[in-house]
């Protein structure tokens, strides 16, 4: 039951649909240039970061403001990257899994003095990162083998000198033609979420099982989708403090997914082009595509599947 006392369908359901998802083993080509050095040629190289000291609410509001999904932590003094926060480590803190003990446990539930503690507290710490004469090669293989969205480099004494991103590198595979169709490489097995799921259900699915992004589907119906930006926003953006009262972070997280939803939903077909695909991706600043055939949800595509396609090819 939702608080209206609704009954909701489960938040935690797997639709498993037909089309390809288990692609094998990455094998990569030999047509991607490897000279050192040309990875910086494509990173951002003027990158914000924050002190291990700064606040968590500050860290996340500058994530919110600056749209980043990930933000470097470096030492004041130096740049020496000390750890990286992710829309995932916020999601993590806000109730999705180990890192909640922050609020639940020494904050007794309370998320007003919880925030406030240091990001150093839900940062990743010794994070992956990459030297500054590292080769395209190099960031696909950790993008694709370790399913990381971005990457700091750093250069010979640890100093935090750019960043390199999943989108990055869409954005240069995607010049090369694919013959490959969004079929071929969409994920069909999909985790879902009812509208009236509660936020927290969501946050605990993509803990568990490393999603970024939860189509929100009922009756079959696909209303939107819901993200880990989106939840992270919901807390930078400050507007969670509007809905606190006792300050207990339940107060927030029972609220239904469908709260957090805004905006138009941009779909994709089985039969278009990857090119395609990725060119929307890339022009609409998303992650993300809901694959929709017979106004029915059979998969979704994502900027991973569109990197780890590409560098197949």
């Amino acid at each position: 039951m939702n608080r209206n006392g609704r009954a909701t369908s489960p938040g935690d359901r797997l639709i498993k649909m037909r089309g390809k998802l288990d692609r094998g083993p990455v094998e990569f080509k030999s047509h991607i240039v490897q000279q050192e050095g040309e990875l910086m040629t494509i990173a951002t190289r003027d990158v914000i970061s924050v002190p291990p000291t700064q606040s968590i609410i500050s860290a996340v509001a500058t994530m919110t403001e600056c749209g980043f999904r990930r933000l470097p932590v470096t030492d004041a003094g130096t740049r020496k990257i000390r750890g990286i926060v992710t829309s995932g480590d916020v999601i993590n803190f806000m109730g999705g899994g180990d890192k909640f003990k922050l609020v639940r446990v020494r904050h007794h539930g309370n998320l007003l003095a919880a925030v406030n503690e240091s990001v150093r507290t839900i940062m990743t710490s010794r994070p992956e990162t990459l030297p500054e004469n590292a080769r395209i090669i190099d960031a696909l293989e950790l993008i694709v083998g370790k399913k990381i969205g971005g990457i700091p480099l750093a250069d010979a004494n640890g100093v935090l000198s750019g960043i390199i991103t999943e989108r990055d590198v869409l954005r240069m595979l995607a010049a090369e033609h694919s013959p490959l169709a969004v079929e071929d490489v969409m994920s069909s097995a999909l985790r879902v979420t009812a509208p009236d799921s509660p936020i927290i259900t969501a946050t605990k699915d993509m803990t568990k099982y490393r999603f970024r992004r939860l189509p929100v589907v009922s009756d079959d119906v696909l209303f939107g989708i819901v993200t880990a930006t989106d939840i992270m926003r919901y807390l930078g953006s400050r507007e969670v403090f509007s809905r606190l009262t006792t300050g207990n972070i339940t107060e927030v997280m029972d609220l239904p997914v469908r709260t957090l939803m805004a905006g138009s939903l941009i779909t994709t077909t089985p039969d278009t082009p990857v090119n395609m695909a990725a060119q929307e991706m890339l022009s609409k600043n998303i992650g993300a595509l809901p694959v929709i055939e017979n106004s029915r949800l059979v998969g979704l595509v994502t900027e991973f599947d569109l990197v780890r396609a590409f560098s197949e090819e």
